[in-house]
């Protein structure tokens, strides 16, 4: 229970995931870079911080979700070979870039940085790490660095369907994921896009999960007014522990306007040397040789409204410090929000701060060193940091409310991933949804041969890609939108063939073999998960 009235409780929780990319088809391919990119400016980053910050004994911990699809990809031989190699060239290039800069006192500097730090990432992924990411989430899991929380198996938005079966299979999915890689249920799971139906939490019970995040106003909206507004975990109808976000200190990190990432002094992210390099010195570090792309290299900070091509040139070592600086202040400004509640409340204050993991790092470049700053800072402070786990430990007795169906995102009900741009997919997956059970009618209780199990489980398999919610919010976005749109088009084409195979009783086991090796996500899938 609690000990010092005066304490203040946070918990911060990085929501890592990426869409299931994967193309051993192409010896390169231009998506599989977010997965790159992620493990360079996100993973390894926090990794190495996080290691750091053990070794010196500093208190505090921190919660991880870590998503079934980017799981895999951090596990699959090809992806670790294809990123190793990734890093090589990167080494390659940084050190061309700084021999060629070395004179330019302007430049010197900071690509000499960029040198070093891609050399300190090679040494890291492939000689400290072994290539084994998943292996440092698990050590620092069990140092008690970090908390590891689930999510469904493919990220989906599950809140459009009121299919029991079909969130079953995604819930369930994930959280058998979740036990083959890290070898124990978790006790939360992220629901994707925070998006809250009581339908979802039902299922969520069954699978023997106590709680999870959502927005807000699920909350504050809910029935009867939650007692302690969203500073204190509460339980819904079904039983499952519910943590709302807290708005003060999400503002202060994702703000664009007041938030810290947007100080002038850090990294640019839009000005990158895939750019600003003239063709020919770049093109053996492209996915192809015409198409430009980020490579890594930004040599230039915010400074303010200038345009991209004003940019002044960036310093790291005054990034690095004003990053401390901000972490400082971010746990100065919890304490004081802390203390400011607890008078209001007059009950002990729980903070619950969600991010997306890849904001620390990819879209803030000194976002590593914040993290670093902030538990250095809040180390044997009146802040303390802890998982929500550590905090239901603590804190046994919750009230019930009934509450409100609620997404982050744009206004807060699924507009981000229900809109003109996109509605067209949820048509065609609730008609693979429909087909999917006539299957598990017709192959529930009857006997099935190997090669039709095998055909059914690769539909599950179809099914589960074709609805991971990357696709609709890259449409929303109007991103990568051909990528996105083939994605779905083409995992819905893979389902419909196979059901016209299995319906026929006419399986094409080198056609699913060949599937099975490109879309090879959760090997051990039983397709009665729909069932």
């Amino acid at each position: 229970m609690f000990d010092n009235a005066q304490q203040i409780f946070q918990s911060i929780v990085l929501h890592a995931h990426l869409p299931y990319v994967r193309h051993p088809e192409y010896p390169k391919f231009f998506e599989e870079n977010w997965l790159f990119e992620a493990i360079s400016e996100c993973y390894l980053p926090l990794i190495e911080i996080l290691h750091k910050l053990d070794n010196d004994s500093i208190s505090g911990k921190i919660t991880f979700t870590l998503t079934p699809t980017l799981t895999s990809m951090l596990q699959d031989k090809i992806l670790v070979s294809r990123y190793s190699q990734k890093l090589s060239e990167l080494v390659k290039l940084s050190a061309k870039e700084a021999q060629k800069k070395r004179k330019d006192d302007s430049l010197k500097r900071v690509t000499s940085f960029y040198h070093n730090h891609f050399c300190r990432l090679q040494k890291l992924f492939d000689e400290t790490y072994n290539q084994n990411i998943i292996n440092e989430f698990i050590k620092l899991r069990d140092s008690g660095r970090i908390e590891i929380i689930g999510c469904s198996a493919t990220h989906a938005l599950l809140a459009l369907t009121n299919n029991k079966n079909v969130i079953k299979s995604q819930i369930e999915t994930g959280v058998n994921s979740y036990i083959e890689t890290f070898g124990s249920k978790p006790r939360g799971i992220w629901i994707p896009e925070c998006a809250y139906t009581p339908l979802i939490s039902e299922v969520i019970i069954e699978n023997g999960v106590e709680y999870s995040i959502i927005d807000s106003h699920g909350i504050l909206h809910g029935t009867p007014m939650p007692k302690y507004s969203v500073f204190a975990p509460i339980k819904d109808k079904n039983g499952l522990i519910l943590f709302g976000r807290d708005p003060e200190s999400s503002k202060q990190v994702w703000s664009s306007e007041t938030g810290y990432p947007g100080d002038y002094n850090y990294r640019e992210f839009y000005r990158d040397l895939g750019w600003d390099a003239k063709i020919e010195d770049i093109q053996e570090y492209l996915v192809s040789p015409e198409i430009r792309h980020d490579l890594g290299l930004k040599y230039f900070k915010i400074s303010g409204k200038a345009n991209l091509d004003e940019k002044e040139i960036y310093n790291p070592e005054v990034a690095i410090k004003i990053a401390n600086e901000h972490g400082k202040h971010f746990v100065i400004s919890r304490i004081k929000q802390g203390q400011r509640l607890f008078n209001e409340c007059n009950s002990k204050i729980h903070l619950m701060s969600p991010y997306d993991a890849e904001l620390f790092g990819h879209w803030w470049f000194e976002g590593p060193i914040f993290i670093e700053s902030v538990l250095r800072n809040a180390n044997n402070s009146k802040l303390t940091l802890l998982s929500p786990s550590d905090y239901i430990d603590k804190r046994r007795e919750l009230q019930t409310i009934d509450v409100s169906i609620s997404s982050w995102g744009n206004n807060g009900y699924f507009e981000t991933w229900l809109n003109g741009s996109n509605d067209w997919i949820y048509q065609e997956l609730r008609t693979a949804e429909e087909k999917m059970q006539i299957l598990c009618n017709k192959f529930k209780t009857s006997p099935t041969s190997p090669e039709i199990k095998f055909a059914l489980n690769q539909c599950a398999r179809e099914i589960l890609l074709a609805q991971s919610s990357d696709w609709s919010f890259i449409l929303t976005t109007g991103t990568t939108t051909e990528y996105a749109t083939k994605r779905v088009k083409d995992h819905m084409d893979n389902f419909n063939t196979i059901y016209d195979m299995i319906r026929n009783n006419n399986v094409d086991i080198i056609f699913i073999s060949e599937l099975f090796e490109k879309n090879n996500i959760f090997p051990n899938i039983d397709y009665s998960v729909f069932c």
